[in-house]
């Protein structure tokens, strides 16, 4: 079985539609946990609680062969439906994500259905600053992957490499072609980076340092540099 985390605004809405043309109904969405509208300690519980049913008889149907959205991977860690399972996410420049999440929230926000967090960003109008230095988006990947070693991924891709990563992970992880889609961009922007003050974006570095080694962390890992030449797949 395939976990594949949906780290917030690292290319998951492409990747899932390249994931659903490749299971189709063998593919099942985890979208309900909400992580980030959650205390530290609520959060975390909640990623046990789901570990410890998932360890039971009531884990994921037979039939399904991955699943993906925004759950902590630590409630797929004790699933005993899955005998073998591969762990994916994506991450991207930490300093990037904070902006574009921001834009995205800002873009996107309906009152009815938007989330706590979500809804005070935009409500309170917070400044793309204050949002970006703020308690609780800091550290976003260190959140979501709470008691979980980075080390247990089959595949990090770099969202800022999507073609190129999209093309390794279907040799790594599927042994099998996959088409790639087109990124889920911001449709009123060129992609010029978003943060270009150097003392605004040093702030953001320092103030999410443990998502900056985590993301450094991925751009070194040694997979990355295994990819074959391009052209069609060995047989």
């Amino acid at each position: 079985m395939l976990i594949s985390v949906h780290l917030p605004k690292t290319a998951g809405s492409s990747f899932v539609a390249a994931l659903e043309g490749c299971f189709g109904e063998h593919l099942r969405r985890d979208y309900k946990d909400l992580p980030m509208n959650r205390s530290t300690a609520m959060r975390n519980l909640a990623a046990l609680r789901g570990a410890m049913r998932l360890s039971g008889h009531d884990g994921v149907a037979e039939d399904i062969q991955c699943v993906h959205g925004h759950y902590m991977p630590i409630k797929y860690r004790l699933m005993r439906s899955a005998t073998h399972k591969q762990y994916v996410t994506w991450m991207r420049d930490p300093v990037e994500r904070l902006a574009s999440h921001y834009h995205y929230w800002r873009r996107t926000y309906e009152p009815e259905s938007a989330a706590a967090v979500h809804r005070r960003v935009v409500e309170e109008d917070w400044t793309l600053e204050r949002f970006c230095l703020s308690r609780e988006m800091r550290n976003t990947y260190s959140k979501f992957l709470w008691g979980f070693s980075p080390g247990r991924f089959d595949f990090i891709g770099i969202t800022e490499d999507f073609a190129e990563e999209m093309r390794r992970f279907s040799h790594q992880i599927l042994k099998n072609e996959l088409s790639v889609p087109s990124l889920n961009r911001n449709p009123g922007r060129d992609q010029s980076p978003y943060i270009t003050d150097p003392g605004f974006r040093q702030a953001i570095e320092q103030y999410h340092q443990r998502d900056m080694a985590l993301y450094q962390y991925a751009l070194n890992r040694p997979e990355r540099h295994q990819l074959p030449p391009v052209g069609p797949m060995d047989d």
